[in-house]
């Protein structure tokens, strides 16, 4: 689906952009939701097996997850540069791009295996015991041979949103939890003849159905159509270094951004752990429950940067307007939904999620910021997607770094600990109300500057 498919003087309706938008994100979003899922089945597989390789797993599994997504941000890069040249009619030059970023994968999975080589610097922080934390680095160190895979197949979900046909992500990742979740049952619990080895059996899962799920993506990318014209396998071709310099420059500040974000409820969550195992079990039921809302302007947010990108690279940047504010306005709509249902049903979310009444009343009144921020955090996420779709990805990490690590973090803690009246838990999620208030203003005000500043360079 190209954003390029119209005559170049249409520009569709609002309500058209957003069809194409959710035509291309509830895959992406089933996909997200199906990742959540091989978290949840570890949680609950290694949580039945042992009280010390559940701590280990929450542990180890935090700190992959971070250094995953960091690294997979800056392969995001490939998103926006595939985008244009699709946009462009430059179909010569996707083969070439993407063998780079299959370059760039091996690179960053080099320096990320190395450091989940020697991984016990990473877990000193969190102050394990020695057992558990002789789990965690074997558990980490183990999972060292999954990152290969896993930013591997970043590259094809970048090129496949890029390209606009996201539908297999959702068939490869329901595929993926399905085997994980079975794998994991056999080697965690040591059930159809396989050897119980705990949180080490849900690493080697995951490290399996990581590389399968790769090779599935390659497989479509050199094979099947709509990928098979690009012939990204055809020939070999070593690294570029201007194109690696290339990907760098727009890659790493992405990347920086997701680090930015992650570590910034990762942060909020070691904070919090001062006040006590009451307050930490209701932040980690809305903490969970925010990480789900935001699979839903994630998913829009993909979608609507591809076709931005689309459009951009095509030259039509009325068309590329158009889409990222179609993007903006579907996203905050289905967010207000979203806060207004959270807002009426917060008690009865607390009290599914535990028995214990104090913990459920502290998560029903943390629930109760998610519903207010829902709105701005999906604008400021669209927002932020669109402008790496036009290859701005610098300025956004200096709002992301100042709204998510200065106020939300700086003013949550002087709010929990250090107000002449402390807020505690609920002073860290009234600073990210505050923090993602204040970057969706930024990001959406940097948006139309740069939309303003493209559009008077054409005229």
């Amino acid at each position: 689906m190209s954003a390029s498919g119209s005559t170049p003087s249409a520009i569709p309706r609002s309500i058209d952009l957003a069809r194409r938008i959710l035509a291309l994100a509830w895959p992406v979003l089933v996909a997200q939701l199906a990742s959540i899922g091989m978290m949840v089945a570890d949680t609950l597989i290694v949580g039945r097996h042992s009280t010390e390789h559940l701590a280990a797993v929450a542990v180890g599994a935090g700190i992959y997850v971070t250094l995953m997504l960091g690294l997979a941000g800056v392969v995001q890069a490939l998103g926006p540069i595939i985008g244009h040249h699709y946009g462009a009619g430059r179909h010569q030059e996707i083969g070439p791009e993407m063998r780079q970023g299959l370059w760039l994968v091996l690179f960053l999975s080099l320096g990320g295996m190395a450091l989940l080589a020697f991984p016990h610097p990473l877990l000193a922080p969190a102050r394990l015991t020695p057992e558990v934390e002789s789990i965690a680095a074997t558990y980490l160190q183990l999972l060292a041979l999954s990152l290969p895979a896993s930013l591997g197949y970043r590259a094809f979900h970048a090129a496949a949103n890029a390209l606009g046909h996201p539908r297999p992500l959702m068939y490869i990742a329901l595929v993926e939890t399905l085997a994980h979740a079975l794998l994991a049952w056999a080697l965690v619990g040591g059930h159809l003849g396989l050897p119980g080895l705990g949180a080490l059996g849900a690493a080697i899962s995951q490290i399996i159905v990581t590389w399968c799920a790769m090779g599935l993506g390659f497989w479509l990318m050199a094979r099947q159509a709509p990928f098979a014209p690009f012939q990204v396998f055809a020939r070999f071709q070593g690294p570029r270094w201007t194109a690696q310099k290339a990907l760098l420059r727009l890659g790493l500040p992405m990347g920086f951004s997701y680090l930015v974000e992650i570590s910034a409820f990762t942060l909020m969550a070691i904070f919090i752990a001062r006040l006590g195992p009451e307050v930490v079990g209701g932040h980690r039921i809305a903490a969970n429950l925010s990480a789900l809302t935001y699979m839903l302007p994630l998913s829009l947010a993909l979608a609507t940067a591809a076709q931005v990108a689309q459009a951009a690279g095509a030259g039509r940047e009325a068309l590329a307007w158009a889409t990222a504010r179609a993007g903006i306005l579907l996203a905050s709509g289905l967010a207000l939904g979203v806060a207004l249902l959270l807002w009426w049903l917060h008690q009865s979310i607390a009290g599914l999620a535990t028995d214990d009444p104090r913990v459920a009343g502290i998560a029903a009144g943390l629930i109760l910021y998610i519903a207010v921020y829902q709105f701005f955090d999906a604008a400021q996420t669209i927002a932020g997607f669109s402008l790496r779709a036009y290859k701005v990805s610098f300025l956004p990490l200096l709002i992301h770094l100042t709204c998510f690590w200065g106020l939300g973090l700086g003013l949550g803690y002087w709010l929990a600990f250090h107000a002449p009246e402390p807020q505690g838990a609920a002073g860290f999620w009234q600073a990210a109300v505050v923090s993602t208030v204040t970057a969706s203003v930024l990001l959406g005000g940097l948006l139309l500057w740069v939309v303003a500043r493209r559009r008077s360079s054409r005229a």
